[in-house]
């Protein structure tokens, strides 16, 4: 506890102490201002510049917008860099400006008099060089980190106050037994880890570049040897970056393990997945690109990630699979060692049509779609006779069953319709004949002879009679 209480009144101190000073330093600056010398003019030249640079990048920014409205047929990364170079055009007109006027001002009078023009002439090229440097970082709060931390740093750079943030940053620490962690340390491991993390994407998408163009690694093993890749490369970045800034890792090995178990437990249901999709990249059961059935749901694979599958229908939808489920439940892969797909047409004809030739059309009309195999004929069956028809099973293949199945299906159906309306074949279906009780049948059955209106009230008897014909 005393230990505690003296690093927090010790961290007080000199915060104190670095406020002071830094306090002292912008006063001096500041009275030196008030005085008359070239001093003062330079920082009214600065301040000159930046409301000429900000009516410039006004002005420009309208006229490069016009132009580019103008361009036709430009792709998306120069419209991207124009709009990088629209928002920075104050940047580049004070950098070019400043620059102008600071050699100028070198050759007709003396460099210390120009000292602060080119001061401000630098930080405005290199915070314009970090702004389009910074495009690198995709993600847009990360960018965000990296361009204020750069800024910063290059701003306490060039004013020659890098050395005291520094020592002031060492000495804002936490000391614990012979551990001792500071606001210092932990910067450059975050900034290390960074620049680590960065290299290592970019290596793993130029290596998962070249592993998907090579053709003799499956998709599944293309998928696992990238997920391998990448896991190795973080993994090294992290670690490498909390050793180079010399933090020891071994004194965290029984915490780390102690959680690592609770996690465990809490986890089980994502580690179960990992080691799902682990084992279905080995396996090779599933991969992108198969069309799978996994109950009501029926689409393609397009993604296997470490937790869960993407499957796409064919309305759009996107399902997230969890790889348990692919694992351990009832799969149909209908492209798993090859994409031959069956596919199986019921109908039925009229008693009056010849079965030999209604069998011949059927072929012929299975034939006639797209997409139906040639060299694997279509075949038709007599499966049944029914109550009103004669019962056909047509069966054909096709290769692509990504596809789609309902419209193949449909199109066969079309070219059924088509043929056996030319060739006279007629399609049965359930059909009701109404007919009229007279008064003979009333007297049949012993019973009054109904009346004109009840003698006209229709009876309905159901009967089935197969249709004829098209029309």
């Amino acid at each position: 506890m005393e230990n505690t209480t003296e690093t927090g009144a010790k961290f007080g101190l000199d915060l104190l102490e670095a406020i002071r000073t830094s306090a002292g330093t912008i006063q001096s600056f500041l009275i030196s201002l008030m005085q008359p010398g070239w001093r003062l003019y330079q920082v009214l030249i600065i301040i000159a510049l930046a409301v000429l640079c900000y009516g410039l990048h006004k002005f420009s920014g309208r006229i490069l917008q016009s132009w580019v409205r103008s361009r036709e047929g430009w792709k998306a990364w120069q419209l991207r860099m124009v709009v990088q170079i629209r928002r920075r055009l104050g940047l580049l007109w004070y950098s070019v400006l400043g620059w102008t006027l600071w050699l100028v001002m070198q050759e007709i009078t003396w460099p210390s008099r120009s000292y602060l023009i080119g001061l401000a002439a630098t930080l405005a090229t290199a915070w314009a060089f970090i702004g389009f440097s910074a495009r690198l970082v995709r993600n847009r709060f990360l960018r965000r980190v990296v361009t204020w931390s750069l800024w910063i740093y290059v701003t306490l750079f060039y004013l020659n106050v890098s050395d005291e943030v520094a020592a002031f940053l060492d000495r804002m620490a936490v000391a614990v037994g012979d551990f001792r962690l500071s606001l210092l340390t932990l910067i450059i491991a975050a900034v290390v880890i960074g620049v680590l993390f960065t290299l290592a994407r970019l290596l793993s998408n130029t290596t998962a570049a070249t592993i998907r163009k090579n053709e003799d690694i499956s998709p599944s093993m293309q998928v696992l040897a990238v997920k391998a890749v990448q896991i190795g490369l973080y993994g090294f970045a992290f670690f490498a970056g909390i050793k180079a800034v010399g933090i020891d890792l071994t004194g965290l090995a029984v915490l780390t393990g102690a959680i690592g178990v609770g996690l465990g437990f809490g986890l089980q249901k994502v580690i179960s997945n990992l080691v799902s999709g682990v084992i279905i990249l080995l396996d090779k059961s599933i991969k992108p690109g198969d069309v799978i059935s996994l109950g009501d749901t029926f689409g393609w694979i397009q993604t296997l990630g470490a937790r869960y599958a993407s499957v796409v229908t064919r309305d759009g939808k996107e399902y997230l699979i969890p790889n348990e489920d692919l694992i351990t439940g009832q799969v149909v892969n209908w492209s798993h060692s090859n994409d031959f797909v069956r596919l199986d047409i019921y109908f039925g004809t009229s008693y009056t049509d010849d079965p030999h030739q209604v069998r011949k059309l059927a072929i012929e009309a299975a034939k006639s779609a797209d997409r139906v195999l040639s060299h694997r004929p279509p075949v038709c069956h007599v499966v049944g006779f029914g109550d009103s028809s004669v019962d056909y099973i047509l069966r054909f293949w096709i290769k692509d069953p990504t596809g789609g199945l309902t419209n193949i299906r449909g199109n066969v159906y079309l070219a059924l319709w088509d043929i056996f309306k030319e060739n006279d074949i007629s399609i049965p279906f359930p059909q009701r004949e109404v007919r009229m009780l007279g008064e003979t049948s009333k007297q049949a059955f012993g019973e009054k002879a109904p009346s004109p209106a009840d003698a006209e009230t229709p009876v309905a008897k159901d009967d089935t009679a197969p249709n004829t014909s098209f029309g």
